[in-house]
């Protein structure tokens, strides 16, 4: 079964925040509307795979839904939006506070066309506070949260590569969405949930800010070497790199083991994880003579066989032939029009034993279920031709 079967979502998400919500709520069932501007939004064209101009992040954060264009800022745009609505269950915008109210997308306004609708908005830096009004992407929010300050090496701040504040704020949405849904079943209330970029980044580091604050440890970027633990770092084979990470005196213990040094078990500079981590050094100077001495293959198999969490370092092309990666199939191929070949899309990264969440189709073509939803909503092709005209979809 599927547990969101039967509801509808909007979804006027932008970039990764809000799409992403929206995807993973199609995931489990819901009937996702992707509405965009007439002329395709933003991150419709970010990172380009095809002559169309559609972009790569776009086909992953955009499956399970139907492609719908709309200017909201037009009378009839207006009118629109207000059938879509009374259809719909939650709506999902994140754009900035004063932009919602001026596309009647806030929750008042929402809430004079249905009063149960859900919405869920994101914000840079909260609804509140002096930086309410501000704009900002994932970057900016790890820069702010100390991730940045402590990532890469002491003399250089470095963002991480991927997105991971989006995406967590995203994952937070959905089930903060669950949450509202399950809130209106029970009360018939809807409800405003708002997730937050600053909040999210700062949930992510939230052992170290509670650490800085007991202890004002100030600690500062190692590259990749841990600091509360060891060995914890990413380490050179004849033909490659390898990540290790020992966390807990049991893991260490085998770890000694393998290396078969009795210092290691018996110097009390090494006998608790923060210890091994204020000498991680030393630990990952002997880590680094090991694996130096063998091939990637040869160093995750012994690292494996003493129960020592390990991964070899994968180019993202590795990371897609990679053989668990496929044997979970954790990417869907799915076709896309202007695309060669069929690009590899993630699924859901959950496992359920009987809800569906599966992929069922790619992500649309700008405006593609335009016309098939306003016939749904009682426009007459003669309507349709001329809301086109318009430009007001």
């Amino acid at each position: 079964m599927s547990i969101l079967s039967g509801y509808r979502v909007l979804d006027f998400g932008r970039y990764i925040a809000g799409p992403y919500c929206a995807a993973l709520l199609g995931d489990l069932g819901a009937e996702v509307i992707r509405i965009e501007k007439v002329d395709g939004s933003e991150d419709r064209f970010t990172a380009p795979i095809c002559d169309a101009g559609t972009g790569s992040g776009f086909l992953q954060l955009n499956r399970n839904k139907l492609g719908f264009t709309l200017n909201p800022r037009k009378p009839q745009g207006q009118e629109i939006l207000k059938r879509l609505v009374k259809t719909a269950d939650v709506v999902v915008a994140n754009l900035p506070p004063d932009t919602l109210k001026s596309m009647g997308l806030d929750y008042e306004s929402l809430k004079m066309i249905k009063n149960d609708i859900i919405l869920t908005t994101t914000t840079a830096f909260g609804s509140k506070g002096p930086y309410s009004k501000r704009v900002g992407f994932d970057g900016v929010a790890q820069a702010m949260s100390g991730n940045m300050h402590l990532t890469g090496y002491a003399d250089e701040p470095m963002k991480n590569y991927v997105p991971y504040v989006d995406f967590t704020t995203a994952s937070l949405n959905a089930l903060g969405t669950l949450a509202a849904v399950l809130h209106r079943t029970q009360t018939g209330e809807g409800q405003h949930v708002q997730g937050c970029l600053l909040a999210s980044a700062l949930t992510v580091i939230g052992g170290t800010l509670i650490e800085q604050s007991a202890l004002q440890i100030n600690r500062i970027a190692t590259g990749n070497r841990g600091q509360t633990a060891a060995p914890a770092d990413v380490y050179k084979t004849k033909d490659g790199w390898v990540l290790v990470q020992c966390v807990g005196n049991p893991l260490y213990k085998r770890w000694a083991k393998l290396m078969g040094e009795e210092v290691w078990l018996s110097d009390p500079s090494f006998s608790s994880d923060q210890l091994r981590g204020d000498n991680a050094e030393l630990i990952s100077k002997r880590m680094d003579e090991w694996t130096r001495e063998r091939t990637t293959s040869e160093a995750i198999a012994e690292l494996e066989a003493s129960r020592i969490p390990c991964g070899e370092v994968l180019t993202p092309d590795q990371a897609l032939q990679n053989e668990q990666v496929r044997a979970m199939k954790f990417c869907n191929d799915l076709a896309y029009p202007d695309v060669e070949d069929p690009v590899p899309v993630p699924r859901m990264p959950i496992e359920f034993s009987s809800i569906q969440n599966h992929i069922r189709s790619r992500a649309p073509t700008l405006g593609e279920h335009t016309e098939r939803i306003l016939k749904s909503l009682g426009y007459t092709p003669e309507q349709v031709d001329d809301l086109k005209s318009l430009r007001v979809v």
